[in-house]
């Protein structure tokens, strides 16, 4: 979540006489994350959030997500619903943006996740690749291996100003993941960006997953890996073992990998560090004036690759036998 686009008094109100939400008592700009423009707002009926779709999302693509939520809401999963307005719609349009509000879930997003955190995040991610199994809809990762070749050529040039040697270490990561990429895996409706403000919890369960604007049809275990590389990391950079065997536990608890998904786990995480280190390279670097948005540290991510180059096996992420 952030803010790119300011949305003015008078632009917010005509928006919301679209909608039987009640009467705005107040909104504010939300500067998480680095992706759409986000507004809370807290009316006479309730609080809700005001999203804006900018940067990567396509306007084409908001169907599925909105279906998405609606269908993984009906199959039990706590997440945001789309608010319909008097036209039945949940799409609209404020300050020139795509826009959408969506239901406000309970619950806190943890900044430092403790095991129990992580053993209930894999649960919650397997109950959402089964959930979604009968959705009718698919949508292709744009941000996969064929996506990272054109994100890198544009911020190649000055990748090296951000850390020595950047540039040849991408390269040649990037040769490497083309060449030893897996294919075939058990393939699905996966998040694609389950970081840690993306999951609520009241205590240590789990009370809500948002922010699904990266949704796609992919490898489930490619989903897992992007969680390991989000949750199971310390500040300083190193790998917690026990995290990780807590988070893997908990997805497999309620959908067991396949021999194939385990092999393929390390050049997964290898991949998903790279996706990461890539968009918040080119958002480090391309930063709108005057953006509301906390750009995100890509260095963060290019240290989780080193570690992963050394990774021969998913047990060194805590996969037990």
């Amino acid at each position: 979540m952030a803010v790119y686009t300011e949305v003015s008094d008078e632009e917010l109100s005509a928006f919301l006489d679209t909608y039987d939400i009640g009467t705005v008592l107040s909104y504010k700009g939300i500067a998480e994350g680095v992706e759409n423009t986000n507004y809370f707002l807290h009316t006479t009926e309730g609080s809700y959030i005001l999203t804006l779709y900018e940067k990567r999302v396509r306007e084409a693509d908001l169907p599925f997500f909105l279906g998405l939520m609606q269908h993984l809401a009906n199959k039990g999963l706590t997440c945001p619903l789309p608010v319909n307005n008097r036209q039945g719609k949940a799409l609209g349009r404020v300050a020139g943006r795509p826009a959408v509000i969506i239901t406000f879930l309970d619950g806190i997003a943890v900044r430092r996740p403790t095991s129990k955190h992580c053993e209930a995040l894999g649960g919650a991610l397997a109950k959402l690749h089964l959930a979604g199994r009968d959705f009718a809809m698919s949508r292709p990762n744009a941000l996969s291996l064929d996506g990272w070749a054109p994100l890198f050529a544009q911020a190649e040039a000055q990748a090296d100003t951000v850390s020595g040697g950047l540039a040849d270490r991408t390269r040649r990561e990037l040769a490497y993941l083309q060449e030893a990429w897996p294919k075939g895996l058990p393939t699905g409706i996966i998040h694609a960006d389950l970081f840690t403000d993306n999951v609520f919890f009241i205590g240590t369960e789990v009370s809500g997953l948002i922010d699904f604007y990266f949704a796609c049809t992919d490898a489930f275990a490619y989903d897992v890996a992007i969680c390991l590389n989000a949750w199971c990391f310390e500040q300083d950079g190193s790998f917690n073992l026990t995290k990780g065997q807590a988070m893997l536990a908990g997805y497999q608890a309620v959908r067991w990998l396949s021999p194939e998904e385990v092999e393929a786990l390390p050049v997964l995480c290898r991949g998903s560090a790279m996706r990461f280190m890539l968009t918040r390279l080119v958002d480090w670097l391309n930063v709108p004036p005057g953006a509301l948005v906390k750009p995100k540290d890509p260095l963060e991510y290019d240290r989780k690759l080193h570690f992963h180059r050394h990774v021969k096996h998913a047990r060194e992420y805590g996969l037990e036998a």
